[in-house]
């Protein structure tokens, strides 16, 4: 049974919340016993005005990290949830049910698995690329 794209959309939230929050409690434990933080107290800031303007923009960096890694994560969970039928419905199409069709004609034209797998790959790649730089970047501040 094919589940429409709220269903889709609950079960990729079901599965990365829980480490999103326990990523974003960790890195707000640890910013909040800093001395700049200590400062802005001392100075009478309110709480959110040290969440938006001592805490958020340091933890910033982390955070967009672990958003690159998530979105291939969430790729490849999308993509299997197509692959086994289980993702949007067979008229939208996605990688996992396009390779999935392809893979009845693998061994007489390997391209239409072959070509969707290879993108699915280069896409996932890419986001780790581009996640391990920005790691990189933000240990140099």
């Amino acid at each position: 049974v094919p589940g429409n794209i709220l269903i889709v959309f609950v079960s990729v939230v079901f599965v990365n919340a829980p480490t999103v929050f326990r990523i974003v409690r960790g890195l707000t434990l640890d910013i909040k016993t800093r001395d700049y933080v200590a400062a802005a107290q001392t100075r009478g800031e309110r709480p959110w005005y040290i969440m938006l303007w001592e805490i958020l923009p340091n933890a910033r960096g982390p955070l967009i990290v672990d958003f690159c890694l998530r979105i291939g994560y969430t790729t490849i969970f999308l993509g299997t949830l197509g692959f086994f039928g289980l993702g949007l419905s067979p008229e939208s199409p996605d990688w996992g049910s396009t390779i999935n069709a392809g893979r009845k004609l693998l061994t007489i034209a390997p391209h239409p698995a072959i070509v969707p797998a290879l993108a699915l790959m280069s896409l996932v790649l890419g986001l780790n690329l581009l996640a391990d730089g920005l790691r990189e970047e933000s240990l140099r501040d």
